[in-house]
Protein backbone atom coordinates (compact mmCIF):
# COMPACT_ATOMS: atom_id res chain seq x y z
CA UNK A 1 0.00 0.00 0.00
CA UNK A 2 2.88 2.38 0.65
CA UNK A 3 3.67 2.32 -3.10
CA UNK A 4 0.28 3.94 -3.62
CA UNK A 5 0.95 6.44 -0.82
CA UNK A 6 4.25 7.36 -2.46
CA UNK A 7 2.48 7.96 -5.79
CA UNK A 8 0.16 10.33 -3.94
CA UNK A 9 3.17 12.09 -2.41
CA UNK A 10 4.59 12.65 -5.89
CA UNK A 11 1.34 14.39 -6.89
CA UNK A 12 1.30 16.36 -3.62
CA UNK A 13 4.83 17.60 -4.31
CA UNK A 14 3.81 18.77 -7.81
CA UNK A 15 0.92 20.75 -6.29
CA UNK A 16 2.94 22.23 -3.41
CA UNK A 17 0.98 20.33 -0.71
CA UNK A 18 2.64 19.12 2.47
CA UNK A 19 -0.32 17.11 3.82
CA UNK A 20 -3.45 15.38 2.55
CA UNK A 21 -6.61 14.52 4.52
CA UNK A 22 -8.27 11.38 3.10
CA UNK A 23 -11.91 10.79 4.05
CA UNK A 24 -13.49 8.97 1.06
CA UNK A 25 -14.07 5.33 2.02
CA UNK A 26 -12.92 4.16 -1.43
CA UNK A 27 -9.76 6.25 -1.35
CA UNK A 28 -9.05 5.07 2.19
CA UNK A 29 -9.41 1.48 1.02
CA UNK A 30 -7.06 2.18 -1.89
CA UNK A 31 -4.34 3.84 0.20
CA UNK A 32 -4.61 2.00 3.52
CA UNK A 33 -6.41 -1.32 2.88
CA UNK A 34 -8.75 -0.40 5.77
CA UNK A 35 -12.21 -1.99 5.41
CA UNK A 36 -13.94 -0.60 8.51
CA UNK A 37 -16.56 2.11 8.50
CA UNK A 38 -14.94 4.79 10.69
CA UNK A 39 -11.55 6.34 10.08
CA UNK A 40 -9.50 8.82 8.09
CA UNK A 41 -5.92 9.28 7.06
CA UNK A 42 -3.45 12.14 7.04
CA UNK A 43 -0.58 11.73 4.59
CA UNK A 44 2.51 13.95 4.84
CA UNK A 45 5.67 13.85 2.74
CA UNK A 46 7.38 11.51 5.20
CA UNK A 47 4.68 10.14 7.51
CA UNK A 48 1.28 8.48 7.28
CA UNK A 49 -1.31 8.57 10.06
CA UNK A 50 -4.55 6.61 10.36
CA UNK A 51 -7.10 7.84 12.90
CA UNK A 52 -9.99 5.72 14.15
CA UNK A 53 -11.86 4.96 17.37
CA UNK A 54 -11.48 2.06 19.82
CA UNK A 55 -13.69 -0.24 17.73
CA UNK A 56 -11.23 -0.31 14.83
CA UNK A 57 -7.74 0.33 16.21
CA UNK A 58 -6.80 -3.36 16.16
CA UNK A 59 -8.20 -3.84 12.66
CA UNK A 60 -6.46 -0.70 11.42
CA UNK A 61 -3.14 -1.86 12.85
CA UNK A 62 -3.46 -5.13 10.92
CA UNK A 63 -4.67 -3.61 7.65
CA UNK A 64 -3.02 -0.18 7.40
CA UNK A 65 0.58 -1.38 7.23
CA UNK A 66 3.07 1.50 7.35
CA UNK A 67 0.61 3.90 9.01
CA UNK A 68 0.87 5.21 12.56
CA UNK A 69 -2.45 4.33 14.19
CA UNK A 70 -4.00 7.04 16.36
CA UNK A 71 -7.05 6.37 18.51
CA UNK A 72 -9.45 9.29 18.80
CA UNK A 73 -11.42 9.61 22.04
CA UNK A 74 -12.95 12.99 21.29
CA UNK A 75 -13.89 14.42 17.87
CA UNK A 76 -11.82 12.80 15.12
CA UNK A 77 -10.88 16.12 13.53
CA UNK A 78 -9.22 17.19 16.81
CA UNK A 79 -6.59 14.52 16.13
CA UNK A 80 -6.09 15.91 12.63
CA UNK A 81 -5.52 19.36 14.15
CA UNK A 82 -2.99 17.86 16.59
CA UNK A 83 -1.03 16.25 13.73
CA UNK A 84 -0.99 19.47 11.69
CA UNK A 85 0.27 21.44 14.69
CA UNK A 86 2.82 18.86 15.85
CA UNK A 87 4.28 18.34 12.36
CA UNK A 88 4.29 22.07 11.55
CA UNK A 89 2.31 21.58 8.33
CA UNK A 90 1.26 24.55 6.19
CA UNK A 91 -1.07 23.29 3.44
CA UNK A 92 -3.66 20.57 4.10
CA UNK A 93 -5.45 19.22 1.03
CA UNK A 94 -8.92 17.79 1.54
CA UNK A 95 -11.29 15.94 -0.79
CA UNK A 96 -13.83 18.59 -1.67
CA UNK A 97 -16.29 16.02 -3.06
CA UNK A 98 -16.29 14.06 0.19
CA UNK A 99 -16.22 16.74 2.91
CA UNK A 100 -19.53 18.33 3.86
CA UNK A 101 -19.86 22.04 4.51
CA UNK A 102 -20.39 21.28 8.21
CA UNK A 103 -17.16 19.27 8.32
CA UNK A 104 -15.28 21.98 6.44
CA UNK A 105 -16.52 24.57 8.92
CA UNK A 106 -15.09 22.50 11.79
CA UNK A 107 -11.78 22.01 10.01
CA UNK A 108 -11.54 25.70 9.15
CA UNK A 109 -11.98 26.58 12.79
CA UNK A 110 -9.46 24.20 14.33
CA UNK A 111 -6.80 23.54 11.66
CA UNK A 112 -3.81 25.87 11.81
CA UNK A 113 -2.95 25.41 8.13
CA UNK A 114 -4.30 26.55 4.78
CA UNK A 115 -7.10 24.25 3.64
CA UNK A 116 -6.75 23.36 -0.06
CA UNK A 117 -9.78 21.79 -1.81
CA UNK A 118 -8.75 18.99 -4.18
CA UNK A 119 -10.94 16.91 -6.50
CA UNK A 120 -10.05 13.72 -8.34
CA UNK A 121 -6.37 13.47 -7.47
CA UNK A 122 -6.50 10.05 -5.79
CA UNK A 123 -9.26 8.92 -8.16
CA UNK A 124 -6.90 9.56 -11.09
CA UNK A 125 -4.26 7.36 -9.47
CA UNK A 126 -6.90 4.65 -9.06
CA UNK A 127 -7.60 4.60 -12.81
CA UNK A 128 -4.40 2.61 -13.42
CA UNK A 129 -4.75 -0.77 -11.76
CA UNK A 130 -1.76 -2.58 -10.30
CA UNK A 131 -1.37 -6.39 -10.61
CA UNK A 132 -3.07 -7.05 -7.25
CA UNK A 133 -6.11 -5.01 -8.28
CA UNK A 134 -6.32 -6.72 -11.67
CA UNK A 135 -6.37 -10.14 -9.98
CA UNK A 136 -9.32 -9.09 -7.81
CA UNK A 137 -11.31 -7.71 -10.76
CA UNK A 138 -10.56 -10.94 -12.66
CA UNK A 139 -12.01 -12.96 -9.80
CA UNK A 140 -15.10 -10.73 -9.60
CA UNK A 141 -15.60 -11.29 -13.34
CA UNK A 142 -15.17 -15.06 -12.95
CA UNK A 143 -17.91 -15.06 -10.32
CA UNK A 144 -20.20 -13.02 -12.57
CA UNK A 145 -19.59 -15.42 -15.47
CA UNK A 146 -20.45 -18.36 -13.22
CA UNK A 147 -23.60 -16.54 -12.10
CA UNK A 148 -24.75 -16.12 -15.69
CA UNK A 149 -24.20 -19.83 -16.43
CA UNK A 150 -26.26 -20.69 -13.35
CA UNK A 151 -29.17 -18.47 -14.46
CA UNK A 152 -29.20 -20.03 -17.93
CA UNK A 153 -29.65 -23.40 -16.22
CA UNK A 154 -32.37 -22.31 -13.79
CA UNK A 155 -34.52 -19.60 -15.43
CA UNK A 156 -37.98 -20.64 -16.62
CA UNK A 157 -41.13 -18.95 -17.90
CA UNK A 158 -43.39 -18.08 -14.97
CA UNK A 159 -40.59 -16.84 -12.72
CA UNK A 160 -40.60 -13.16 -11.79
CA UNK A 161 -37.67 -10.90 -12.56
CA UNK A 162 -37.07 -10.48 -8.83
CA UNK A 163 -36.88 -14.26 -8.35
CA UNK A 164 -34.20 -14.43 -11.06
CA UNK A 165 -32.26 -11.52 -9.53
CA UNK A 166 -32.34 -13.12 -6.09
CA UNK A 167 -31.12 -16.47 -7.43
CA UNK A 168 -28.27 -14.73 -9.26
CA UNK A 169 -27.29 -12.55 -6.30
CA UNK A 170 -27.22 -15.41 -3.80
CA UNK A 171 -25.34 -17.69 -6.20
CA UNK A 172 -22.59 -15.09 -6.63
CA UNK A 173 -22.37 -14.77 -2.85
CA UNK A 174 -22.03 -18.55 -2.57
CA UNK A 175 -18.98 -18.30 -4.85
CA UNK A 176 -17.22 -15.72 -2.66
CA UNK A 177 -18.78 -12.38 -3.60
CA UNK A 178 -19.29 -10.06 -0.62
CA UNK A 179 -22.16 -8.15 -2.25
CA UNK A 180 -23.56 -7.15 -5.61
CA UNK A 181 -21.96 -4.26 -7.50
CA UNK A 182 -25.35 -2.52 -7.88
CA UNK A 183 -29.01 -3.50 -7.85
CA UNK A 184 -29.26 -6.33 -10.36
CA UNK A 185 -31.08 -5.50 -13.59
CA UNK A 186 -33.42 -8.17 -14.93
CA UNK A 187 -35.52 -6.66 -17.71
CA UNK A 188 -37.73 -8.99 -19.74
CA UNK A 189 -39.93 -8.47 -22.78
CA UNK A 190 -41.04 -4.86 -23.22
CA UNK A 191 -39.14 -3.91 -20.04
CA UNK A 192 -35.82 -4.73 -21.77
CA UNK A 193 -36.26 -1.40 -23.59
CA UNK A 194 -35.48 0.25 -20.21
CA UNK A 195 -31.66 0.52 -19.96
CA UNK A 196 -31.81 0.47 -16.14
CA UNK A 197 -34.87 -1.72 -15.63
CA UNK A 198 -34.09 -3.16 -12.20
CA UNK A 199 -35.84 -6.44 -11.42
CA UNK A 200 -39.58 -6.13 -10.90
CA UNK A 201 -42.54 -8.39 -10.11
CA UNK A 202 -43.11 -8.88 -13.84
CA UNK A 203 -43.53 -12.53 -14.80
CA UNK A 204 -41.17 -13.77 -17.52
CA UNK A 205 -43.03 -15.19 -20.51
CA UNK A 206 -42.15 -17.63 -23.28
CA UNK A 207 -40.83 -15.79 -26.37
CA UNK A 208 -39.38 -12.86 -24.43
CA UNK A 209 -35.95 -11.30 -24.62
CA UNK A 210 -34.22 -10.82 -21.23
CA UNK A 211 -31.41 -8.43 -20.35
CA UNK A 212 -29.30 -9.22 -17.27
CA UNK A 213 -26.96 -6.43 -16.12
CA UNK A 214 -25.16 -7.36 -12.93
CA UNK A 215 -21.88 -7.78 -11.12
CA UNK A 216 -20.36 -8.42 -7.73
CA UNK A 217 -17.79 -7.19 -5.27
CA UNK A 218 -14.86 -9.47 -4.54
CA UNK A 219 -12.48 -8.25 -1.83
CA UNK A 220 -13.43 -4.66 -2.56
CA UNK A 221 -13.34 -4.76 -6.37
CA UNK A 222 -16.26 -4.96 -8.79
CA UNK A 223 -17.32 -6.70 -11.96
CA UNK A 224 -19.99 -5.37 -14.33
CA UNK A 225 -21.38 -7.44 -17.18
CA UNK A 226 -24.52 -7.60 -19.32
CA UNK A 227 -25.92 -10.43 -21.39
CA UNK A 228 -29.16 -10.52 -23.35
CA UNK A 229 -30.84 -13.83 -24.19
CA UNK A 230 -34.27 -15.20 -24.98
CA UNK A 231 -36.66 -17.85 -23.74
CA UNK A 232 -38.19 -19.03 -26.99
CA UNK A 233 -38.05 -17.16 -30.31
CA UNK A 234 -38.03 -13.39 -29.60
CA UNK A 235 -38.92 -12.37 -33.17
CA UNK A 236 -37.00 -10.98 -36.15
CA UNK A 237 -36.70 -7.35 -34.95
CA UNK A 238 -34.99 -8.39 -31.71
CA UNK A 239 -32.67 -10.72 -33.63
CA UNK A 240 -31.79 -7.85 -35.97
CA UNK A 241 -30.87 -5.38 -33.24
CA UNK A 242 -29.08 -8.13 -31.29
CA UNK A 243 -26.65 -8.67 -34.17
CA UNK A 244 -26.08 -4.93 -34.57
CA UNK A 245 -25.30 -4.50 -30.86
CA UNK A 246 -22.99 -7.52 -30.90
CA UNK A 247 -21.13 -6.22 -33.94
CA UNK A 248 -20.74 -2.80 -32.29
CA UNK A 249 -19.52 -4.39 -29.06
CA UNK A 250 -16.93 -6.47 -30.93
CA UNK A 251 -15.76 -3.40 -32.89
CA UNK A 252 -14.99 -1.70 -29.56
CA UNK A 253 -12.92 -4.72 -28.49
CA UNK A 254 -11.00 -4.51 -31.77
CA UNK A 255 -10.32 -0.78 -31.26
CA UNK A 256 -9.60 -0.44 -27.53
CA UNK A 257 -5.90 0.12 -26.86
CA UNK A 258 -3.51 2.58 -25.22
CA UNK A 259 -3.60 6.02 -26.82
CA UNK A 260 -7.22 5.81 -27.96
CA UNK A 261 -9.48 8.35 -26.21
CA UNK A 262 -12.87 7.77 -24.67
CA UNK A 263 -14.39 9.97 -27.36
CA UNK A 264 -12.85 7.88 -30.13
CA UNK A 265 -13.87 4.56 -28.59
CA UNK A 266 -17.42 5.74 -27.94
CA UNK A 267 -17.64 6.77 -31.59
CA UNK A 268 -16.65 3.27 -32.74
CA UNK A 269 -19.87 1.81 -31.32
CA UNK A 270 -22.05 4.87 -31.82
CA UNK A 271 -21.15 5.51 -35.46
CA UNK A 272 -21.85 1.90 -36.36
CA UNK A 273 -25.24 1.88 -34.63
CA UNK A 274 -26.09 5.19 -36.34
CA UNK A 275 -25.04 3.71 -39.70
CA UNK A 276 -27.39 0.77 -39.11
CA UNK A 277 -30.29 3.16 -38.48
CA UNK A 278 -30.65 2.97 -34.70
CA UNK A 279 -28.67 5.96 -33.45
CA UNK A 280 -31.67 7.44 -31.64
CA UNK A 281 -32.11 4.13 -29.78
CA UNK A 282 -28.61 4.25 -28.21
CA UNK A 283 -28.82 6.99 -25.61
CA UNK A 284 -26.13 6.17 -23.06
CA UNK A 285 -22.34 6.18 -23.22
CA UNK A 286 -20.44 3.14 -24.48
CA UNK A 287 -18.69 2.51 -21.18
CA UNK A 288 -16.96 3.63 -17.98
CA UNK A 289 -14.13 2.64 -15.71
CA UNK A 290 -14.54 0.14 -12.87
CA UNK A 291 -12.46 -0.78 -9.84
CA UNK A 292 -13.23 -0.01 -6.22
CA UNK A 293 -16.40 1.68 -7.50
CA UNK A 294 -18.84 0.60 -10.18
CA UNK A 295 -18.43 3.94 -11.94
CA UNK A 296 -14.99 5.53 -11.95
CA UNK A 297 -12.56 6.85 -14.53
CA UNK A 298 -11.71 6.64 -17.33
CA UNK A 299 -14.96 6.97 -19.25
CA UNK A 300 -15.96 5.91 -22.75
CA UNK A 301 -18.22 8.74 -23.91
CA UNK A 302 -18.44 11.72 -26.25
CA UNK A 303 -17.04 13.91 -23.44
CA UNK A 304 -14.10 11.69 -22.44
CA UNK A 305 -10.99 13.27 -24.02
CA UNK A 306 -8.60 11.22 -21.88
CA UNK A 307 -6.48 8.62 -23.70
CA UNK A 308 -6.43 5.11 -22.27
CA UNK A 309 -3.25 3.73 -20.73
CA UNK A 310 -2.08 0.25 -19.77
CA UNK A 311 -3.86 -0.84 -16.58
CA UNK A 312 -7.20 0.89 -17.19
CA UNK A 313 -10.27 -1.33 -16.89
CA UNK A 314 -13.30 -0.12 -18.82
CA UNK A 315 -16.71 -1.48 -19.74
CA UNK A 316 -17.85 -2.01 -23.33
CA UNK A 317 -21.65 -1.88 -23.32
CA UNK A 318 -23.46 -0.58 -26.42
CA UNK A 319 -27.22 -1.07 -26.58
CA UNK A 320 -30.34 -0.52 -28.66
CA UNK A 321 -33.71 0.07 -26.97
CA UNK A 322 -37.06 0.08 -28.80
CA UNK A 323 -40.00 1.09 -26.58
CA UNK A 324 -42.88 -1.37 -26.76
CA UNK A 325 -40.69 -4.00 -28.46
CA UNK A 326 -37.62 -4.61 -26.31
CA UNK A 327 -33.93 -3.88 -26.05
CA UNK A 328 -30.49 -5.44 -26.25
CA UNK A 329 -27.27 -4.63 -24.39
CA UNK A 330 -24.05 -6.68 -24.28
CA UNK A 331 -21.25 -5.75 -21.89
CA UNK A 332 -17.75 -6.92 -21.06
CA UNK A 333 -15.03 -5.50 -18.82
CA UNK A 334 -11.86 -4.78 -20.81
CA UNK A 335 -8.35 -4.54 -19.36
CA UNK A 336 -6.20 -2.19 -21.45
CA UNK A 337 -2.90 -3.95 -22.22
CA UNK A 338 0.29 -2.96 -24.05
CA UNK A 339 -0.90 -4.47 -27.32
CA UNK A 340 -4.65 -3.78 -27.08
CA UNK A 341 -7.00 -5.14 -24.47
CA UNK A 342 -8.14 -8.31 -22.74
CA UNK A 343 -11.85 -9.02 -22.16
CA UNK A 344 -12.20 -10.24 -18.56
CA UNK A 345 -15.66 -11.80 -19.11
CA UNK A 346 -15.90 -15.09 -20.97
CA UNK A 347 -19.63 -15.82 -21.14
CA UNK A 348 -20.89 -16.50 -24.69
CA UNK A 349 -22.19 -13.50 -26.61
CA UNK A 350 -24.04 -15.03 -29.54
CA UNK A 351 -27.82 -14.91 -29.07
CA UNK A 352 -28.85 -17.73 -26.76
CA UNK A 353 -32.43 -18.94 -27.17
CA UNK A 354 -33.42 -21.30 -24.38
Amino acid sequence: MMKRVNKLREEMQKDGLDSFLVTSKYNLRYLTNFTGTTGLAVITMDKAFFITDFRYTEQAAAQAQGFEIIKNVGPIFDEVANIIKKEGLQKLAFEEMHVSFAEYSVLDEIIMAELIPVAGLIEELREVKDPDEILLVRKACEIADAGFSYILETIKPGMTEIEVANLLDFHMRSLGASEVSFETIVASGFRSAMPHGVASEKVIQQGEIITLDFGCYYEGYVSDMTRTFAIGDPGEKIKEIYQIVLDAQLKVIDAAQPGVTGVQLDAVARDYIIKMGYGEAFGHSTGHGIGLEIHEGPNVSFRAEEAFVVGNIITDEPGIYLPGIGGVRIEDDLLITEDGNEPLNHSPKELIIL
